[in-house]
């Protein structure tokens, strides 16, 4: 009897990848396919389908290597609960960039294999992946990740003592979800100026903009500069802050040895978007030492970026993550933990992307990490 294989996904734009992972996962046996529903992929991507849930489910079931599609009737990231507890299969097929902790944990409970598939293209055909298409003419604007001094891009903690963000631009290889710490909410007030490319000019110029056109006279809440400096401004870039919402220098570093071995080394794991509501500064400890500690892990970053040493970089990226959750211990909770102790064997440091509560991990480690993502930095314009 041949075993039962489920693989779920958005599978908008169906294109030559995802049928090459069809076919590789139908070597397992009986391939059963799930789908996001539209109203699943506008909350996770913050868009609207291309294509519509009946069309994918119309051709994604003429495909001779399923044996069956449907929609998945839940929401969010396991929006396939339901449809994995009924089908029950002998095997949960991922590529790498679709797996999830969540996924390896929920596939644990009910006995279910999970195996992870690289992402090759079948006969020479070229790679092929939904961002890629999408951003084909379409939006490539960058996402960004912070590296260390997170926080410090607001006044009421750099007013305790002035310090260094450093931020790493993003290239869209693929399209990370909403709410996950990537920048999302800036990148999409970026689309309303550049709906598809950042346009060629200065880039401390463009980041300027738009930090102003985000924080509209008479907000409340700031949205801090890091964010539209991380999405416009390419390579690895620090800036300094001293009290004020906008950092008073830059510096940067575009050595393509530097960036590459910095690309080697990082690797993302996909959580689960941060939770509406969450309040990151109910409880706070915000003072001089705490704030001192960031701007001196930031510090040990950067030199150890430049001198491409391994365990210092690990140590102050660790040292940068301990600071901030400190100071805003709701970055945290025992999901969060859970996962990072899962990567302490494996990786040298870890952090959040983000503000916290979900989002992604980011891994520091000197050898790929299985069931991770690597990043893609997007490298200096010749202006």
């Amino acid at each position: 009897m041949k075993k039962k294989v489920f693989v779920s996904g958005c599978f908008d734009m169906l294109h030559s990848g995802h049928v090459a992972f069809f076919k590789e996962a139908a070597t397992y046996g009986d391939l059963y396919v799930g789908i996001g529903s539209d109203a699943t992929i506008e909350k996770l991507k913050g868009r609207k389908t291309i294509t519509s849930e009946q069309e994918r489910v119309y051709m994604i079931d003429s495909i001779k290597y399923v044996k069956e599609v449907f929609v998945n009737t839940g929401s969010g990231i396991l929006d396939f609960k339901t449809e994995l507890e009924k089908l029950n299969p002998d095997l949960f097929v991922v590529n790498e960039d679709g797996f999830s902790a969540m996924k390896e944990e929920f596939c644990n409970s009910l006995g279910i294999e999970l195996k992870i598939l690289k992402r090759v293209p079948d006969a020479d055909l070229p790679p092929r992946s939904t961002t890629a298409i999408r951003t084909t003419g379409n939006c490539s604007l960058p996402y960004r990740i912070d590296l260390a001094g997170t926080w410090i891009d607001q006044p009421y903690v750099s007013k305790y003592h002035p310090g260094w963000a450093i931020t790493l631009s993003l290239e869209p290889i693929i399209e990370y979800n909403e709410r996950c710490g990537m920048s999302t909410s800036t990148r999409n007030a970026a689309k309303k100026i550049w709906p598809h490319y950042l346009p060629f000019d200065k880039p401390e110029k463009l980041a300027e903009i738009l930090f102003k056109f985000e924080n509209t006279p008479g907000s409340t809440l700031i949205s801090g500069a890091q964010d539209a400096i991380g999405i416009c401004m390419p390579g690895l870039v620090r800036h300094f802050y001293d009290n004020a919402y906008w950092p008073t220098k830059f510096e940067s570093i575009h050595s393509e040895t530097t960036l590459s071995w910095l690309e080697e080394r990082l690797h993302m794991v996909l959580l689960w978007p941060r939770e509406q509501g969450l309040e990151l500064l109910e409880d706070t400890n915000i003072n001089t030492e705490n704030v001192k500690s960031l701007a001196a892990s930031s510090d040990i970053v950067w030199e150890a970026i430049k001198n491409k040493d391994l365990q210092k970089f690990a140590n102050g990226f660790l040292k940068s993550f301990n600071a901030q959750t400190k100071m805003f211990p709701a970055m945290v909770n025992s999901r969060i933990d859970a996962e990072i102790s899962k990567y302490k064997d494996k990786a040298l440091a870890w952090k959040l992307a983000g503000a916290g509560g979900g989002g992604y991990l980011i891994l520091v480690s000197e050898k790929p990490i299985e069931g991770t993502m690597r990043v893609k930095i997007r490298r200096k314009e010749i202006l």
